[in-house]
């Protein structure tokens, strides 16, 4: 849930990793006031600030990221599909399903958003609980904080660890990413205060230990982005040979993401696709859904018509490649099949 950033070279991460910084001993103040200007509690405060150290091997992570920058070719979609939907978490994934369907089946009555979209982003942040991280969460935001290239946003979180730890969040319990996601949903700790929820009714929200919790918070996330329910997220389609792609290109730049946003078509009803010649292939989306047109990998590859509830899975993690294999995943998990 944290943007992606560019690819150095082998030379500087050595050097990243052997780095002792200056000032990080006085940054710990900064990061002090900032949280005590937000109404941190003096005692949290005291508890985590003088054991706050940087972590070399956080900002070695965060810059070798995947993907190549903002002006990097574009990979193929397919095999991060095979990665990401593969035969094993489909299975793992239907198993989940079978023993937590109790679960899923309120969750989703209550909120719309289907038992299978909840488990695949389980499925896909952590492996269903397989893994969830196992950095401390103070030190690796403050660290990225300190690095500052995103410092705002990273301040911001590092405030949000320190006011979880108000409610009652014990610190051997924020374990997660280098970048400060945590426990099943992968949250963000700003999410978590956001958007958690106890879905057990024991009056603790635990998306740590707690199944239950971390699906009814997934499942709040997607509600307050605006999942619409009933409406399916896409389905795949047939594109002519001979479509042209420039008319339907996206009229305006989209706000946020734009590079993720501006590879999707322009928004048509389906049966104006329909007219086009895209062939959807199942029958469950009506020719007034609103829906614009992907092919990630090109012509003659699969495409799929996208609803807005693609775009909401997009606001989870703003990935073409992300969403797209959350939504297959999800189908794959609820039919049995391979996508």
């Amino acid at each position: 849930m944290v943007p992606m950033t560019s690819v150095n070279s082998g030379a500087a991460l050595a050097q990243i990793e052997d780095e002792t910084p200056d000032g990080f001993s006085a940054y710990r103040q900064t990061l002090r006031s900032a949280a005590a200007a937000q109404g941190v509690r003096q005692a949290t405060l005291d508890s985590v600030i003088p054991t706050l150290r940087f972590v070399p091997r956080v900002v070695a992570l965060d810059r070798k990221q995947p993907g190549g920058g903002l002006d990097g070719p574009i990979p193929k979609f397919a095999p991060y599909r095979q990665r990401h939907v593969d035969r094993a978490r489909i299975d793992r994934g239907r198993a989940r399903y079978a023993s937590l369907r109790p679960v899923l089946e309120r969750v989703e009555r209550e909120t719309g958003v289907p038992e299978s979209i909840m488990l695949a982003i389980y499925g896909h942040e952590t492996n269903y609980g397989a893994y969830t991280g196992s950095f401390d969460l103070p030190n690796a935001l403050a660290t990225l904080a300190f690095e500052g290239r995103r410092r705002e946003l990273f301040t911001q979180e590092f405030v949000a660890a320190l006011k979880m730890m108000d409610r009652g969040i014990p610190r051997d319990r924020l374990r997660g990413s280098w970048a400060g996601a945590t426990g099943y949903p992968q949250f963000l700790p700003s999410a978590y205060l956001r958007w958690a929820r106890d879905g057990n009714g024991d009056g603790i929200i635990d998306i740590w230990r707690s199944e239950v919790d971390a699906l009814a918070s997934i499942a709040n996330y997607f509600v307050e982005a605006g999942w619409k329910p009933g409406v399916k997220w896409g389905t795949a389609v047939t594109v002519p040979e001979s479509f042209n792609w420039a008319r339907v290109a996206p009229r305006v730049a989209a706000p946020n993401c734009a590079r993720v946003h501006g590879r999707l078509s322009r928004w048509q009803s389906v049966a104006e696709w329909r007219a086009l010649g895209i062939v959807p292939s199942r029958s469950d989306l009506p020719d007034t859904e609103q829906a614009s047109l992907f092919q990630p990998d090109g012509p003659g590859t699969p495409a799929w018509l996208l609803t807005g509830n693609y775009r909401v899975i997009l606001e989870y993690n703003c990935s073409n490649f992300y969403a797209l294999s959350v939504g297959l995943l999800a189908d794959a998990v609820e039919t049995g099949g391979q996508t």
